[in-house]
C-alpha cells in the first residue's frame, strides 16, 4: 500500500514518434501497459483510468501529426482535470506530450520542471539534425515555431524564468548559447550531489518558482538518467542522474510546489532488451502518483 492517501490517475498514451505510431520511442507507452505499469499502479491502491490517443488511420507528416496531437493531449488532460484525476502522460516524443499538457494547464501560470539529457531548446534555424523533439522546450517557451504553438487551443508560452531544466548535458553548440542567454535555470547532475543531496539542491529554486507560479507540470525524460544505470534510448549521454536521484527529485518537486500533471517520455524497448529502463520507468511513474496523492 502506498503511504499517502490513494489517487485516481489518468494515464494518458501518445505512442508516437517523430509523426508514427508505434515505433522506436513511439513503442514505450505501449511497452509500459504491457509490462503492467497499470496494474501496479492498482496494485499500490490508486485508481487508473486509461486513455489512448490515435490519429486516424492514413498518412501524416510529424509536423500535422504534432499538431492533431497537441489537441488531444490537450482535450485528454484538460477531462482528466475536469474528473478529479491527475494526469500522467506517456508519450514517445517529449513535444507531444508537453505541448498539449501545458496548454490544458496555463503556460503563463504554470511551472515546468524539465528533466532530459538534452536542452530541447534548439530551433529550426539552429539545430545541425531538423529533429522537431529537440525543439519542444523551445516551443514551449515561445522560442520557435510560433503559429504552430499558437494554433493550439489554450496556448500560452511558459516564461523561461519559470523553467527549470535538470540534467541536461548533451547540447549543440548554438543550443548551449542559446540556453546560456535565457532566462532558463539549468542544474546539472553534480549539483544535486552536494552536502544538501537533492533536496537541498533543489530547494531555492523550486521555492523562487513557488513564489510565481499556481501549479507545476512535471516532464521526465527517461534519458535524463545516466546510461550506466539505465539506457532508455538511443540517445542517452553519459553523466546523468541516477535512478535513486530521480526519484528524490520528484518527492522533492510535489513537497514544494502543486504538482497538477506529469509526463514520461522517451523511452525505445529496443534499447533496453533487459527492461531496465522499463523497470525504472514503472518507478518513476509510481513515484508522480504517490507524490500527487
Amino acid at each position: 500500500m502506498v503511504a499517502s492517501p490513494a489517487v485516481e490517475i489518468a494515464l494518458v498514451q501518445v505512442p508516437y514518434d517523430s509523426g508514427q505510431y508505434g515505433a522506436r520511442m513511439g513503442r514505450g507507452p505501449l511497452h509500459l501497459l504491457e509490462r503492467g505499469l497499470d496494474r501496479d499502479l492498482e496494485r499500490s491502491g490508486h485508481t487508473v483510468h486509461r486513455a489512448e490517443i490515435a490519429l486516424p488511420e492514413g498518412f501524416h507528416t510529424e509536423i500535422g501529426a504534432a499538431a492533431a496531437l497537441y489537441r488531444l493531449v490537450r482535450q485528454a488532460v484538460t477531462e482528466a482535470r475536469r474528473a478529479a484525476r491527475f494526469p500522467i502522460v506517456l508519450s514517445g516524443n517529449c513535444n507531444l506530450a508537453a505541448l498539449g499538457t501545458v496548454a490544458a494547464l496555463g503556460g503563463a501560470s504554470t511551472a515546468v520542471v524539465w528533466l532530459d539529457a538534452h536542452g530541447d531548446f534548439n530551433t529550426p534555424e539552429t539545430s545541425p539534425s531538423g529533429f522537431f523533439d529537440g525543439m519542444a522546450l523551445s516551443v514551449l517557451t515561445g522560442g520557435s515555431w510560433e503559429t504552430l504553438a499558437a494554433a493550439l487551443p489554450g496556448f500560452a508560452p511558459v516564461p523561461e524564468d519559470q523553467v527549470l531544466l535538470v540534467g541536461a548535458r548533451d547540447l549543440d553548440l548554438a543550443e548551449r548559447e542559446l540556453l546560456s542567454g535565457s532566462a532558463v535555470t539549468q542544474l546539472q547532475a553534480e549539483a544535486l550531489r552536494g552536502g544538501g543531496g537533492v533536496e537541498g539542491g533543489l530547494a531555492p529554486h523550486l521555492d523562487e518558482l513557488a513564489g510565481k507560479v499556481e501549479r507545476a507540470y512535471l516532464h521526465v525524460d527517461l534519458d535524463v538518467l545516466d546510461p550506466e544505470e539505465v539506457r532508455a534510448n538511443p540517445y542517452a549521454a553519459a553523466g546523468g542522474l541516477r535512478l535513486a536521484e530521480a526519484l528524490e527529485l520528484v518527492q522533492a518537486v510535489a513537497a514544494r510546489l502543486p504538482l497538477a500533471a506529469a509526463a514520461l517520455t522517451s523511452l525505445d524497448p529496443t534499447a533496453d532488451p533487459a527492461d531496465r529502463a522499463t523497470a525504472a520507468a514503472k518507478r518513476l511513474v509510481q513515484a508522480v502518483a504517490d507524490a500527487a496523492a
